[in-house]
């Protein structure tokens, strides 16, 4: 109802690598994305949004603190080694604020599902650490470069699956048991998965829609694992993902609380050209110039489409110049949340009710 218009469920679905002209609404012809284009149609698709970086951590970082990559504390990818003995990525220094620790001044319950990659056990970068409740998934980005990882994590808790298991379909267990358990109050869920990030794995069942669709050339494997494929399994997992989408929409029809829910859907970059992914292909920059780790439009330019029923006319697009660290900002500006002075961001919700739109 109406009293709930300052504290709607957020779901922020971030894709791992995924190009702009991976999904049917912005033109993808061989892949098929039915529930991400719904969720377009029902919603607003941004035609000029910006990933902070062109590579997973400093965008993460921007992502949760509302700084762009100029005064963020996270510029790059780079590892340092922990107790156990494994890399994990830079820790988010304690002092910076994000947006999970901003929303537990209205109560919601916070959860970061997937992957982090900002900081590991038991370092201060933990997401425990800031202002997430529950986490589970690939603490360490190094990890998140195979499937079937020998562990993961929950909360600080290693869970071990000695490379049994699937990751992506345990993080979207994990997330939807969230969203089940956590629905009587405001939640604000950072779905973070690694598809379509290298390396190009997917169960056989998901496979099978695109086996023998296109031509192929075997991927021999090198840091990532052989994929006899690749153009097929990349395919499978971006649909896997969309399929994904469908799950968790289904689940807040039948919890009720659809219409008071907010879903953005998005990619922490470009696409990438990694463990045998041919970009060309499928045109999955859009025609952009550049992939992944470019600072080019190709490299930055990410999907953006965001659906909130009663707010979002839908069917709405829009060119406002946005990116990652106007998130935070937007946050705010919804709950009535004092927003922090010292960041980047400027809110799009104005945007999003189809009024005047301060620019950057």
């Amino acid at each position: 109802g109406k009293n709930h218009q300052q504290t709607p469920n957020i779901i922020y679905i971030m894709a791992d690598d995924l190009g702009i002209g991976d999904l049917g609404c912005y033109g993808q012809q061989q892949i098929k994305t039915p529930f991400i284009d719904e969720l377009a149609r029902n919603g607003m698709i941004f035609m000029r949004h910006y990933s902070a970086s062109s590579i997973s951590a400093p965008s993460r970082c921007s992502l949760m603190t509302g700084k762009h990559t100029g005064h963020s504390a996270i510029r790059g990818n780079k590892t340092v080694i922990l107790a156990d003995g494994e890399k994990y990525d830079t820790p988010l220094p304690d002092e910076e604020i994000t947006v999970a620790e901003l929303l537990k001044q209205k109560n919601y319950k916070t959860a970061c599902i997937g992957k982090w990659g900002m900081g590991g056990p038991e370092s201060e970068g933990h997401p425990n650490r800031h202002g997430f409740d529950y986490f589970y998934g690939y603490l360490g980005q190094g990890h998140a470069h195979s499937y079937y990882p020998s562990f993961l994590f929950e909360n600080n808790q290693k869970i071990m699956l000695n490379k049994t298991q699937y990751s992506h379909n345990l993080i979207i267990e994990k997330a939807l048991d969230f969203i089940d358990k956590n629905a009587e109050q405001p939640f604000f869920l950072y779905l973070s998965p690694t598809i379509p990030h290298a390396e190009l794995a997917v169960p056989e069942e998901n496979l099978k829609e695109y086996d023998g669709k296109f031509l192929e050339t075997p991927f021999k494997g090198g840091h990532y694992c052989a994929q006899p494929k690749p153009r097929a399994a990349y395919a499978a997992m971006v649909t896997l993902l969309d399929k994904n989408v469908g799950q968790i929409m289904d689940l807040l029809k039948k919890k009720g609380i659809s219409e008071n829910t907010i879903i953005i859907f998005t990619s922490d970059n470009g696409v990438h050209q990694e463990g045998g992914h041919d970009p060309k292909f499928f045109n999955s920059n859009a025609g952009l110039r550049g992939i992944k780790r470019d600072f080019y439009e190709g490299g930055i330019r990410t999907p953006f489409i965001v659906r909130w029923p009663g707010v979002i006319a839908p069917g709405s697009q829009n060119e406002h110049v946005s990116a990652f660290w106007d998130f935070l900002p937007t946050v705010c500006d919804i709950t009535g949340i004092p927003c922090p002075h010292n960041i980047d961001g400027i809110s799009y919700l104005p945007t999003l009710k189809g009024m005047d739109q301060p620019k950057h």
